[in-house]
């Protein structure tokens, strides 16, 4: 008689397979790119067959959407950070990161806009809520602290967040971070009538 074999090892499909494909997903479009990576890397580091990563994700916009979702969740409302006040909780926006062993990658929301701009329009939509809310938490910090306008040091203090995750990304180089940072410090500065 036979012996009877089991066809998936012990971490494909089943139990975690969709947290599996998540996770995998996640560091893959973070690192590699969206566009660059396809479902058949993702389902083979996820140890999981393609059958069983289109059941949970039935399309690569549906995955990449809620690839999105999952950063969205782990990214901190600025509004809620550890910090004393509303301007120590804006300067933790612009914490100079360590330069680490690998390229900066940079927000992975400007990263989905831009990759998936043409092809997939419902990832650009979710993108576009993502920002305008960060937007909205940031001028509610600027309304809190007591600037003279929160709405325009809200936005300028939203652009160079934007502009210091592009071009940090682009060179490869956290300075951008720092100059950030001092240009928000100056801005807080002369936001309040005092």
């Amino acid at each position: 008689m036979a012996e009877a074999t089991n066809t998936d090892s012990p971490g494909r499909g089943g139990r975690g397979a969709r947290d599996r494909i998540l996770a995998s997903a996640a560091e893959l479009f973070y690192v590699e790119g969206i566009n660059a990576t396809g479902v058949d890397l993702i389902a083979s580091r996820a140890d999981v067959s393609k059958r069983t990563l289109y059941k949970y994700f039935p399309s690569k916009a549906a995955l990449v959407e809620q690839y999105l979702a999952f950063v969205r969740e782990m990214v901190t409302d600025p509004r809620a950070a550890d910090a004393d006040g509303p301007r120590e909780r804006l300067m933790l926006l612009f914490e100079v990161p360590e330069p680490g062993e690998g390229r900066m990658r940079g927000c992975p929301f400007h990263n989905a806009a831009v990759e998936a701009a043409a092809v997939m329009p419902e990832v650009a939509d979710f993108v576009q809520l993502q920002k305008q809310a960060f937007a909205a938490a940031i001028i509610e910090l600027c309304r809190e602290y007591g600037a003279t306008d929160p709405d325009l040091l809200g936005h300028q203090i939203a652009l160079l967040y934007e502009g210091a995750a592009a071009l940090s990304t682009s060179l490869n180089d956290p300075q951008a971070w720092a100059y950030a940072r001092i240009t928000v410090e100056a801005l807080l500065d002369q936001s309040r009538a005092d």
